[in-house]
């Protein structure tokens, strides 16, 4: 997994988004028919991307609902590795041609 944690959807839908075009949160939230709360969580790094969050987001910036999913999927991946489990064993045995093969 990469060592820099990746940006957060929000981070980049302020600061790539909303700033150069001069667009305030409050507006913002209006044009998406959200709370001006529940976009400043977003914004600010403390709210996850929702799945109808990111079909709203790529309607209003006409990019693909899926890139702003993956930007989440991304972080929540290097979060989940941040405090990956350290005794997982592998379902395959050795010398064994089938893959997932449990030792049961």
């Amino acid at each position: 997994m990469k060592s820099r944690k990746p940006t957060h959807p929000g981070e980049l839908l302020l600061e790539d988004v909303l700033k150069p075009l001069s667009i305030t949160i409050t507006e913002a939230a209006q044009k998406l028919d959200i709370s001006r709360k529940t976009l400043s969580e977003l914004v600010h790094g403390k709210a996850r991307l929702t799945t109808e969050m990111a079909i709203r987001i790529g309607k209003a910036t006409d990019a693909a609902p899926e890139s702003w999913i993956t930007m989440q999927t991304k972080l929540d991946l290097w979060n989940a590795f941040q405090h990956e489990p350290k005794n997982i064993k592998i379902f395959i045995k050795k010398n064994s041609r089938h893959k997932y093969q449990s030792s049961l």
